[in-house]
């Protein structure tokens, strides 16, 4: 299972007297065994690419569903070409690099101040000339 508690596909079933699981890069599942030396391979984890990403559906916490528009998956094992690679107990980190968005945010924003004095001065020559005639 995982942290959220869904059931990894396909399922891997543990030994009862397993004390610790790892994962590998290349997506094995290893379990420790009370009284062995060497932890045996339990089960492979395998990743899926789609052809058109973009056409998976948001589920929501980082879940995504399959749809007619995003293809059928390809599977593989990681580590594999064309497929990344799994670390255990590693976070994902953004994609954004946030010097560059910070600085596309101030020019951004300092071109809506200078058009709205734009508005601004065109507005009061409007009343001005209003009032001359």
């Amino acid at each position: 299972m995982t942290a959220d508690g869904f059931v990894v596909q396909p399922g891997i079933t543990l030994p009862n007297n397993t004390t610790a699981i790892t994962i590998n890069a290349s997506g094995q599942v290893l379990a420790q065994v009370a009284g062995q030396t060497q932890p045996q391979t339990v089960g492979q984890i395998q990743l899926a690419n789609f052809p058109n990403e973009a056409g998976l559906e948001e589920l929501g916490g980082n879940l995504l569903a399959e749809t007619s528009a995003s293809g059928s998956p390809t599977t593989g094992n990681p580590g594999t070409t064309g497929f990344g690679q799994i670390q255990q107990g590693f976070l994902e980190t953004s994609n954004v690099n946030i010097v560059s968005e910070i600085t596309n945010l101030i020019t951004a924003q300092r071109a809506y101040e200078m058009n709205s004095k734009v508005i601004q001065t065109a507005d009061q020559m409007s009343q001005t000339l209003s009032q001359i005639q």
